[in-house]
């Protein structure tokens, strides 16, 4: 009893101590390194959001995320050396595993190829800067009917988080996006049609939208979102009683909504100042309309 008990403390005090050290080692050194990428990213979000920029620049978000990709990569790596250092102290045969290990892989990468596709979609998006973290995205799937939208929150090899205008959270996996439309990329365009109906003077109503969009230009609070003036594109479409008016300006990546909408309003207030009003859609022919209670009732009775 007295030599086994010896011989439990020489290992506890040799390899057992070893595996301990390693153990705690790898532990400390990971959250060394997610430690320094969380740093790493902070700076890049706070040097944003103090800086004057008004939107994230394509090589910052990119830095982003290839700062998560590199941080979860390197913890991974730390585990895994971890792992084959433990084994190797423990006197279990790192050679014999070879053949075993190669089998398991083999049957892993049969069970595991969604996960291996996900991997691969998720390098090259990241390589190719398809998007990165804070870019507006629409991502279509396989087999989704409806596209995820909404801002990058994280990517990582497998994964998208996005966050929805609604405050959802969408997770998608890279392997099966289909589509993806980065509505914040270098630069976006707010896009503004204006029905009226065919009766009105077209030219008038041009001259209307092109004071806007000088007027927009020259506004300090919407200046700094417009990269160039508004232009006026005329008539985009016509229909049998109304025609649509299409205005466009370039903007910043990721503010076309706000400017379009700061355009709208401001169009719906030039018009009215003009004793014109914007026109409203029609109803077809084929279309039911509600009728009053009364004149039903009167149709029964």
């Amino acid at each position: 009893m007295g030599d086994a008990l010896r011989e439990v403390l020489d290992w506890l005090s040799g390899r057992g101590l070893e595996v301990v050290l390693i153990i705690l080692g790898s532990l400390l050194l990971a959250r060394l390194v997610s430690w320094a990428g969380s740093r790493i990213t902070d700076r890049i979000d706070a040097r944003y959001t103090e800086g004057d920029a008004l939107v994230r620049s394509e090589a910052a978000k990119h830095r982003h995320s290839l700062t998560q990709v590199l941080t979860w990569a390197a913890v991974v790596l730390i585990y895994s050396i971890a792992v084959f250092f433990v084994l190797d102290r423990l006197g279990v045969p790192i050679t014999g595993l070879v053949a075993p290990a190669t089998v398991l892989g083999v049957g892993l990468g049969f069970g595991a190829q969604r996960i291996v596709g996900d991997v691969l979609a998720g390098f090259f998006i990241i390589t190719e800067r398809q998007y990165g973290f804070g870019d507006v995205v629409s991502i279509q799937v396989v087999g989704g009917m409806e596209p995820a939208q909404g801002t990058v929150e994280d990517v990582t090899l497998r994964i998208t988080r996005v966050r929805s205008v609604d405050g959802e959270v969408v997770t998608v996996p890279n392997g099966q996006i289909v589509k993806v439309i980065n509505l914040s990329r270098d630069w976006a365009r707010a896009v503004v049609d204006v029905p009226v109906s065919t009766g009105t003077d077209v030219n008038r109503v041009n001259e209307v939208l092109r004071t806007v969009g000088r007027e927009a230009f020259r506004d300090p609070a919407l200046r700094p979102l417009l990269l160039d003036l508004p232009s006026v594109m005329g008539v985009e479409s016509l229909g049998l009683e109304q025609v649509n008016v299409r205005m466009v300006a370039r903007t910043l990546p990721g503010k076309q909504f706000d400017v379009g909408r700061e355009l709208r309003a401001r169009v719906v207030d030039a018009f009215r100042d003009q004793g014109m009003k914007v026109s409203t859609p029609s109803v077809s022919d084929d279309e039911p309309t509600a009728r009053p209670e009364r004149e039903r009732e009167r149709e029964d009775a």
